[in-house]
This record gives structure tokens, C-alpha cells and sequence, in this order.
């Protein structure tokens, strides 16, 4: 997909976002009008034209995008790096059935591009783990994915 912008997710990159994973979330700062940026794991893409995540909803994240829709999510997927922009919306101040005040994000995508520097590939996915009870950690993340699912 290289120099190419897609008006929306495409089917090779769906399946990467109908779980959790690791991306970062660009906004504008409210205070600052400087660019924030943020990594999140908890994203779900309802639809090609569509991606939620979920945030505390205390999160300077949802402060800014109450000020500035604009946003940039970043994720690797495919052997590359994608920038997904668009508008982003409050879509629920609390995530139902979850244990953390979470506030859900809705953004309406409007470019997906490959950013990858040309002649390169990422050659391994990046992993992460949690570092408190793992049980915990397991609980909560299918807590919060089948909330999003069912919003």
C-alpha cells in the first residue's frame, strides 16, 4: 500500500483491529495546540469506516479531543506501519460493563496510509505484556473488547 492513501481500513488490515493491540493515539493538545501522543492496546474497528478505543476517561486524550477532533492512530500490522486519521468523537463518557471508568472513542476514518520509510519491513510484531495480575489483566481486556463490541 505504499504512497497510497486509502479512504478507509482496508481487508488486510481489518483483521489486525478487531483485537487487542499496541498503537499509539496522536492528538492536539488543549493547552498546548503541540501535538500529544499516547499508547493504547484496547482498539476495536466496528466497520472499514469506523475505529474505537477506549481510554480512562479522565485521560488528557479525551480532554483534547473534546477541544480538536483531529487525531492520527498509529499501529503496525502486515510487516508495516500504518497512520489512520480522522475525527474523533466521544462516543460513550462510560464504557458499560467494565470495572474502570473508561470513556469510548469513535473515530470516523478518513486516510489510511502506509508510512513505512521505503525498502524496509517490520520483521517481527511487537508484543507486550502487563506487569500486574495477569488473571487481572486477562479479565479486564475481554471486559473491555466485548463492551466495545457490543457498542
Amino acid at each position: 500500500m505504499a504512497n497510497q492513501v486509502e479512504q478507509q481500513l482496508t481487508e488486510d488490515l481489518m483483521p489486525f483491529l478487531q483485537k487487542e493491540r499496541y498503537a499509539t493515539i496522536a492528538t492536539v493538545d488543549f493547552e498546548t495546540n503541540g501535538p500529544n501522543v499516547n499508547a493504547i492496546s484496547w482498539v476495536y474497528a466496528p466497520d472499514h469506516k469506523t475505529l474505537y478505543f477506549a481510554v480512562d476517561n479522565r485521560s488528557r486524550i479525551v480532554q483534547n479531543i473534546k477541544h480538536n477532533p483531529n487525531v492520527v492512530l498509529t499501529t503496525i500490522a502486515n510487516g508495516t506501519t500504518y497512520s489512520i486519521s480522522g475525527k474523533a468523537h466521544i462516543k460513550a463518557e462510560k464504557l458499560e460493563d467494565t470495572p474502570l471508568k473508561l470513556g469510548l472513542i469513535a473515530i470516523d476514518v478518513e486516510a489510511v496510509r502506509d508510512v513505512m520509510f521505503y525498502g524496509s519491513k517490520i520483521s517481527a510484531d511487537i508484543s507486550y505484556e502487563k506487569t500486574y495480575d495477569q488473571n487481572a489483566a486477562e479479565k479486564l481486556d475481554r471486559q473491555v473488547m466485548d463492551a466495545m463490541k457490543k457498542a
